[in-house]
């Protein structure tokens, strides 16, 4: 199995909604690792990095999130692997 890193932005109602905690949890099932954040513009970056699959499951869960959530746009792309230990948000 491949191991693959995606960054990336998402839009919409993203911000106060438990987003970033959700994501956390998301990846965390899927032993991904990486980041999510706030950005002053209200988008949210991340970084998902692990099993190909794994990370193609989050990918697709961020394009609907939490339930208080609004997705509008998600804009991903594979980067370089990154050996990053755990998930965290900020």
């Amino acid at each position: 199995m491949a191991r693959i890193c995606l960054h990336g932005f998402v839009s919409g109602r993203v911000q106060r909604v438990w987003y970033r905690g959700a994501t956390s949890k998301e990846a965390r099932a899927r032993n991904v690792t990486g980041w999510a954040h706030n950005l002053p513009d209200g988008r949210v970056e991340v970084l998902l990095c692990g099993e190909e699959d794994d990370v193609r499951a989050v990918e697709a869960w961020l394009h609907r999130g939490p339930p208080a959530a609004r997705v509008d746009h998600v804009e991903i792309e594979e980067v370089a692997w990154r050996d990053i230990v755990g998930f965290r948000t900020g």
